[in-house]
């Protein structure tokens, strides 16, 4: 029995850690699409979904995502 709580509680520390290390990424372009294109080209080379965090234009866009694990 103390075996498997040890089992249990291994995996949801891993779990746990694995969502406190969610990287960010960005992306600078001319346009809001062409910044996403460049956000989610890096999102599927890692093999991750992302969730656009900020975005803002000043003479060019630069947007900021947050890397998911892909659901």
């Amino acid at each position: 029995m103390k075996l498997i709580k040890k089992i249990v509680v291994i995996f949801m520390f891993t779990l746990v850690s694995f969502g406190a290390a969610a990287q960010s990424v960005t992306a600078c372009a001319s346009t809001i699409d062409e910044a996403e294109a460049i956000v989610a080209a890096q999102a599927k080379q890692v093999g991750a979904s992302y969730k656009i965090t900020e975005s803002h234009f000043n003479n060019g866009v630069h947007m900021t995502a947050k890397l998911l694990p892909k659901q």
